[in-house]
């Protein structure tokens, strides 16, 4: 059983985050150039749709 949830929670992110600049530096560059240049509107959106994917999934892995 995991002791500290949160702490395994935030080393997860971590490593999802970790995996595409390991993997492909150069791609992950590319990327964060190209959302530098997106309007603030669409990051906002696009965040909104992540926090909501994210809560769906929680909801549904503590079911």
């Amino acid at each position: 059983m995991i002791e500290h949830p949160i702490i395994a929670a935030i080393a997860l992110v971590m490593i999802f985050e970790g995996i595409m600049p390991f993997i492909a530096p150069k791609a992950w560059k590319n990327l964060l150039l190209q959302l530098a240049q997106m309007e603030d509107h669409h990051l906002r959106l696009f965040g909104a749709i992540m926090l909501v994917a994210g809560a769906i999934t929680f909801n549904y892995i503590q079911s």
